[in-house]
């Protein structure tokens, strides 16, 4: 569908590059978000200029119709995109009809009218308690070089101990650790900033692995390093995680990000309130935090089904 050199007109594209611009300096959403309402709108404008057989236009955009839209979807639908992809690419659209709507250029109604596809609801699938332990033990790393096997335990350590995402805990410094604290402040999604506890765990983890750094580590500089010493990279835990899931056995479902579910998991198991669990992990709604009441009811009637004499 994004195949056409000329997916719209130029004053049409500049005004789109011009709330992108706006979306990541006044609401200050993440890299991600950006990048897919940028992904979700060029699908859309080419799939606009295909329908008309011309370059889109702002007129256009102003006399949309909710099929228009509703055609949008299917061929969407038809590319294999899922429920929560083309919710994500109509809420894009509203956005960016909106903002054309505040300058007087289009009308939103069209895409107010259209619905968004229904979510279907999806569990976090978190380890249990020892398959948690178990892969953030050092010992259990299967990197050669000694310092490697503790940086990937030191970072694993952070996902579960601290409910980081991966990309919060690859940017930390090492003047986040000086002077053994007992907290973290993290800059999460939308450069919101959250306290979280350090557990002590997850503090001797990282300072096992800067003893054995063979690399300069500057204070305000990346704490994580990959093995020619630059920023570690995602991709590389991603890796790591991946041969873990076939040395413990455990399941497809054991991602990095499922460390963060089980952090959130086992918390509201022993006892934890939702709205502290919200605040430690960074969610902008409870309503994200509430999915994890869900894992533990599926889990209480596990245990149930399998061991209750009436079950």
């Amino acid at each position: 569908m994004t195949d056409l050199l000329i997916i719209a007109d130029p004053t049409l594209m500049a005004e789109r590059q011009g709330w992108l611009a706006a979306l990541a300096e006044e609401r200050r959403l993440s890299g991600n978000t950006l990048d897919a309402y940028e992904r979700d709108t060029r699908q859309f404008l080419a799939f606009l200029t295909q329908h008309l057989a011309a370059p889109a236009r702002l007129k256009d955009i102003g006399d949309l119709r909710p099929a228009d839209l509703r055609g949008f979807l299917a061929a969407r639908r038809r590319d294999g995109a899922g429920a929560r992809t083309l919710g994500r690419g109509l809420a894009g659209l509203r956005s960016f009809l909106r903002h054309l709507e505040r300058k007087g250029l289009a009308n939103a109604a069209g895409v107010s009218a259209v619905r968004s596809p229904k979510q279907p609801k999806s569990l976090p699938k978190p380890l249990s308690d020892r398959q948690a332990i178990a892969v953030v033990d050092a010992h259990e790393q299967l990197a050669e070089e000694p310092w490697i096997r503790l940086r990937n335990a030191a970072v694993l350590t952070l996902l579960y101990g601290c409910g980081l995402r991966i990309s919060e805990a690859l940017s930390l410094t090492p003047a986040d650790f000086s002077g053994a604290p007992t907290a973290l402040r993290i800059t999460g999604k939308g450069d919101k900033t959250r306290i979280v506890p350090l557990v002590a765990p997850a503090l001797a983890g990282v300072e096992d692995y800067i003893k054995l750094c063979p690399f300069p580590l500057a204070e305000d500089k990346p704490l994580f390093r990959g093995a020619r010493g630059g920023p570690l990279q995602p991709a590389i835990i991603q890796r790591e995680m991946q041969k873990l899931r076939g040395a413990l056995g455990l399941p497809d479902s054991a991602t990095p990000h499922a460390l963060r579910h089980s952090f959130a998991t086992h918390l509201l198991a022993g006892g934890g309130d939702l709205r502290t669990i919200q605040e430690l992990l960074g969610h902008a709604s409870l309503s994200t935090t509430q999915v994890y009441t869900g894992v533990d009811s599926a889990r209480l009637l596990e245990i149930y089904d399998r061991a209750h004499p009436r079950a």
